[in-house]
């Protein structure tokens, strides 16, 4: 009887030690990622802001003058989400593809990989680290778009839930990228060539319902359109697309991403030489 309670206090003391060690890797990874991009914050937080300034000016003041309205709203009322969002998922998906890439260069990568951290706990370290900073610049941008227009708020728990879920999945995104990359301008070739493309086609400056019906369904196959227009639902109340389908297509992606990520950590792919 005393050989299995010292046994399971023994287990216990095994299970509270392994916690320990996984959450002081966690919580160091998201201190050290957030310490980096908050230490440049000239180069990671100033410059979407400035862009999304050009934006409400160029966009909103000059050309939203001469359309008017947009699905029943002043335009730039109607942009402001969509730009918003756009900032949240670039800054998420730059931050860790250039950070975990760094660290590959560094070679600073394989100390994480041959410690006794979970490959799950290193990529949820760094992802969290991109969360941070796609939120911080969606904060930011959603402050500055405060002087151009004034906002309401249709759904708290919308925003909440979007905002975080995209941040996430962008993150992901980002990690996968950086994984592959072999050289600094590999990380540049899919925000360039997909994520912007995307973004510009994902109804950030205009509705859906004002295309053909061919074009609306081809624009429904763009994963950013349902981001943007469940933000813009959860800030005006207004959506091209299901917004609970889109919450769930957001935890599928993740669901399947996450597991990509964890499964290339183990393998070690691309970061072995």
């Amino acid at each position: 009887m005393n050989k299995n309670v010292s046994a399971a206090h023994s287990d216990q003391r095994i299970q509270r030690s392994v916690f320990s060690i996984q959450w002081v890797a966690f919580s160091t990874i998201v201190i050290k990622e957030v310490r980096r991009f908050m230490r440049i914050w000239q180069q990671t937080l100033l410059p979407p802001a400035i862009t999304m300034i050009l934006y409400f000016i160029i966009f909103g003041n000059l050309i939203g003058s001469r359309i008017g309205k947009m699905d029943g709203v002043n335009y730039m009322s109607f942009i402001v989400p969509g730009l918003i969002m756009m900032s949240v998922i670039t800054n998420a998906y730059g931050n860790v593809s250039s950070s975990f890439f760094g660290n590959k260069f560094q070679r600073s990568i394989e100390e994480l990989m041959v410690s006794p951290v979970f490959p799950s706990v290193i990529l949820a370290g760094y992802v969290i680290g991109g969360v941070v900073r796609g939120v911080m610049v969606g904060i930011i941008v959603t402050l500055l778009s405060l002087y151009f227009t004034d906002l309401q708020l249709h759904s708290l728990p919308v925003v909440i839930i979007v905002t975080i879920l995209s941040a996430i999945l962008f993150a992901l995104g980002g990690f996968i990228n950086a994984v592959f990359a072999t050289k600094f301008d590999d990380i540049t070739i899919v925000p360039t060539f997909i994520i912007t493309p995307l973004t510009y086609l994902g109804g950030v400056f205009y509705s859906i319902s004002l295309l053909p019906e061919f074009w609306q369904d081809v624009s429904k196959l763009n994963p950013i359109l349902y981001m943007v227009n469940s933000f813009r639902y959860g800030i005006l109340g207004i959506s091209d697309v299901n917004v609970g389908f889109s919450i769930a297509m957001l935890v599928a992606f993740i669901v399947v991403l996450s597991s990509i990520s964890v499964w290339l950590l183990k393998r070690g792919t691309g970061m072995r030489s």
